[in-house]
């Protein structure tokens, strides 16, 4: 094992072992075992539910830079999907007692409730520097009460990972039946309401789609009807939409791309307002004849600075993703129309004379700031400037 890093320690019942063969020891948390997948991070401060929710992070091992998760406990709100599909966690600190009103369960419990593996205890600091300088590792997470581990075998699963180039998750995290989505967003007066009167038809395909992203849609007016990542753009149009969603989701676009491009190339055709969002918008420009390629190191944080190019203003915005649309293959007709503060990529496109748009963030927030709320209005304007 790597000499510059801990023997395992007398207390140790957690691990986090890379594929080079080098040990992170800590603290076990939530359910034991073990999990493969690649170690990124967030940098947010608030709002770990919904971030262990997202669906966008199936695949991966999440380390918070935030050093208080757990705080507030857990509740059957603030959720982003009813299945989790990230498959560990690892922290600075130990879990607290919850210390907010609409705590149900404490952090451990839940994550015990849905079988995900959990570390305390490390030094995320070194462990985020790591991943920082050399890109997003594959690790093998393990919780082992009885303290013993064989990191030989944890070693070897974290080789055998292929890892997420080449990897479709969405149809992972995928509905597989159309349902109907009604539910608007909360607010602390009366919690989550319901869209009873909506102006306009949205049908949103689900290649993960965060619960936050269908309560925006609900809450500018729209009925939302969601329907699976491989449903056909004939049964999409059957349904008589004023608009199409592609939704965020996660794993390689270009592996989704086999299917899903094809479908939004007919949608295309039909000349419907369309708005993506982070995987939706890179799948729309690989629709559109752009390419996508994976980061060195992706976004995820609440915090990330976002230019729109037209009005030239900025707006701080909560993202997730590590695969980009490259800048130099957008094809003519094409616009960019947003770009990150932090390093330069792309974040936004739309077709010149087509009401077609999508960003590389996540407007919905949940969690991050509401700075990017407007899209949602915007899509809507694009709907009714259409009909």
């Amino acid at each position: 094992m790597s000499a510059d890093l801990p023997r395992q320690p007398d207390n140790a019942t957690g691990a986090l072992v890379f594929a080079d063969g080098s040990v992170f020891w800590g603290h076990g948390i939530g359910a034991t075992g073990s999990a493969i997948g690649e170690v990124c991070f967030n940098t947010s401060m608030t709002g770990y539910q919904e971030i262990l929710t997202d669906p966008s992070y199936a695949g991966q091992i999440i380390t918070f830079t935030f050093p208080h998760i757990g705080n507030v406990g857990t509740n059957e709100e603030d959720v982003e999907t009813v299945t989790p599909a990230a498959q560990g966690l690892i922290l600075r600190r130990d879990i607290t007692s919850p210390s907010n009103w609409r705590a149900t369960k404490p952090l451990d419990a839940w994550l015990k409730s849905h079988n995900m593996v959990g570390l305390t205890a490390l030094d995320t600091r070194q462990l985020t520097r790591r991943i920082r300088d050399g890109g997003a590792p594959t690790g093998t997470i393990c919780h082992a009460p009885d303290g013993k581990f064989d990191l030989t075998s944890l070693k070897s699963e974290a080789s055998a990972w292929s890892g997420l180039n080449g990897m479709d998750l969405a149809a992972e995290v995928s509905c597989t039946q159309p349902y109907d989505w009604s539910q608007s967003r909360w607010s602390l007066a009366e919690g989550y309401k319901e869209q009873d009167a909506p102006k306009h038809h949205v049908v949103a395909i689900d290649y993960g789609a965060k619960h936050n992203i269908l309560r925006c849609l609900a809450s500018a007016g729209c009925k939302v009807s969601v329907v699976p990542a491989d449903c056909s753009a004939d049964d999409i149009l059957e349904r008589k939409p004023d608009g199409i969603f592609l939704s965020n989701g996660p794993g390689d676009p270009a592996a989704t791309g086999q299917y899903a491009v094809p479908i939004i190339q007919n949608l295309l055709d039909a000349e419907k307002p369309i708005f993506g969002i982070c995987l939706g918008h890179q799948l729309l420009s690989l629709a559109l004849g752009a390419e996508t390629e994976k980061m060195y190191l992706g976004h995820r944080g609440a915090n990330h600075p976002v230019k729109d190019l037209k009005s030239g203003k900025v707006e701080i915005t909560s993202q997730n993703h590590g695969f980009v649309v490259m800048r130099d293959s957008l094809p003519e007709g094409i616009r960019e129309t947003h770009s990150s503060l932090f390093d330069g990529s792309l974040e936004g496109i739309r077709v010149d004379g087509k009401p077609i748009f999508s960003v590389q963030y996540h407007p919905e927030a949940s969690p991050g700031p509401q700075d990017s709320h407007y899209l949602f209005e915007e899509f809507v304007g694009m709907i009714e400037g259409a009909a």
